[in-house]
């Protein structure tokens, strides 16, 4: 579980930057350069999220149950999930989507870590998601408060981005559904 922890808190805390300390991020990026600062954020972010994939798949072996979640509130899981891709691609494909999600990624993580709250009982189930659902909050609220926001690069705000995004969204869902989530936990969401 220790190794779950240290990755939460490597790979959250680096994503956290700008909601603790945005002045500094900026400092830091005057001081070294966008690149550099880039450069560093992705290894610690890569460090991070290894870290806390191996750290959730040791804590898998041995897991301690806290609730043993419904049947209705797995099928509850697989409705939540069906917005996260296309929010995701959203991100990067402004459109009306995109607007009125506001901050679509953000608003994905949200579901997402949601979802497996709803479908899943152990420690580093409840450890794993509901500590990227709470940093989701916590970056929603700061977001709003930054006077000028991070933009996520992406395309040229167009209106065939709303189908892009629902079409391929839906797609990759299906993927996800179907075969990529058992080929990469183990464990298939359709039970």
């Amino acid at each position: 579980m220790a190794l779950l922890v240290a990755g939460l808190i490597l790979f959250l805390g680096v994503h956290s930057v700008s909601i603790v300390a945005p002045a500094w991020r900026d400092a830091q990026i005057a001081r070294h350069g966008e690149k550099p600062w880039k450069g560093l954020y992705t290894l610690v972010s890569l460090a991070g999220l290894l870290l806390l994939i191996y750290g959730y798949c040791v804590a898998r072996q041995s897991p301690v149950v806290l609730y043993t979640p419904p049947t209705a509130l797995r099928h509850a899981a697989l409705l939540l999930m069906v917005p996260v891709f296309p929010l995701l691609l959203a991100a990067y494909l402004p459109g009306r989507i995109q607007r009125i999600a506001k901050h679509p990624m953000l608003l994905a993580v949200k579901f997402w870590a949601t979802a497996h709250l709803l479908a899943n009982g152990t420690l580093a189930d409840v450890l794993l998601f509901g500590a990227f659902l709470l940093w989701a909050v916590a970056d929603r609220i700061s977001v709003k408060r930054r006077a000028v926001p991070h933009r996520v690069p992406g395309a040229s705000p167009a209106a065939r981005n709303d189908v892009i995004v629902v079409v391929v969204g839906l797609l990759v869902y299906a993927v996800f559904l179907l075969r990529a989530h058992l080929w990469m936990t183990g464990v298939s969401p359709l039970g």
